[in-house]
């Protein structure tokens, strides 16, 4: 087994745990599991009362629905959905006539979020097993592409990059929320895999990021450090010194060509 098979092995065998414990959060003390720590990352009260008990799960490093300037009619496709939290606030944007995509490759999140999605009764969100790597999800089919600390997870974010791309149509954009190298991580952390698991050993400088999705054939690109993270990130695994050595962002990117439609029966067709 290689490496990444390894790390993927760990993660899938993490979250699957996760899905089974509402509130543990990503690593012991991560990513947003009190209500308070979700305000923290952009979510708002209303956010929080509008999904079912058990869909936030504590697993983000932001919001990726509040930079997404999500239209109604959109086709809406969330990498590494997990219980759907993202997924449903997705829906009620885009609004019956959008539609809205989660892919997980964790089997028991896959059963969460259909279960979640019953108790909200949302019939525009649905949910895909499979790899972000290699999304189940046809070419040039959505619109805009969410992700919340999850890409940093990956053994091969290039190849998440390139498929995310793939699978926009034309003019379609991401708006993605994760953790990002800022700073030399101590080998003694990058051997743990709960620092992997936990959103931070994974991470890719910023230029790396650039670089990717440059490469996969995005303009556009930003990606926006959010210095003050830093606050919650002490609180991920404390006393590791994580904070100085990531950070959250905002990635944002477009796919070239004409601006998408936003539903299936506009433009004039």
């Amino acid at each position: 087994m290689t490496g990444a098979e390894q790390m993927r092995e760990a993660v899938g065998e993490h979250y699957g745990k996760v899905a089974g414990q509402a509130g543990v959060g990503c690593a012991p003390n991560c990513c947003g599991g009190s209500p308070q720590a979700s305000l923290d990352l952009g979510y708002t009260e209303v956010d929080l009362t509008s999904v079912p008990e058990g869909a936030k799960l504590g697993l983000g490093c932001g919001n990726p629905t509040a930079i997404a300037a999500l239209r109604e009619g959109e086709t809406v496709l969330d990498l590494g959905s997990g219980a759907g939290f993202d997924c449903f606030l997705a829906a009620h944007r885009v609004g019956d006539r959008g539609r809205v995509i989660g892919v997980d490759m964790t089997p028991p999140m896959i059963s969460k979020a259909r279960a979640n999605a019953e108790k909200l009764g949302v019939k525009n969100v649905e949910f895909r097993l499979g790899e972000i790597e290699t999304l189940p999800v046809a070419d040039g089919s959505v619109d805009v592409i969410l992700s919340n600390c999850v890409i940093n997870l990956s053994p091969d974010k290039a190849q998440v990059y390139r498929d995310a791309f793939r699978v926009l149509r034309a003019g379609g954009r991401i708006a993605i929320s994760d953790v990002v190298l800022i700073g030399d991580i101590p080998e003694e952390l990058k051997k743990q895999v709960e620092a992997f698991t936990g959103c931070v050993s994974g991470a890719a400088p910023v230029k790396e990021i650039e670089a990717m999705l440059a490469d996969a054939g995005f303009t556009n690109i930003r990606v926006s450090v959010k210095e003050e993270s830093r606050t919650f990130i002490e609180k991920w695994l404390p006393g590791t010194g994580a904070e100085h050595s990531i950070a959250s962002a905002n990635i944002e990117a477009i796919k070239p060509g004409a601006a998408s439609c936003c539903a299936p029966s506009c433009c004039g067709g």
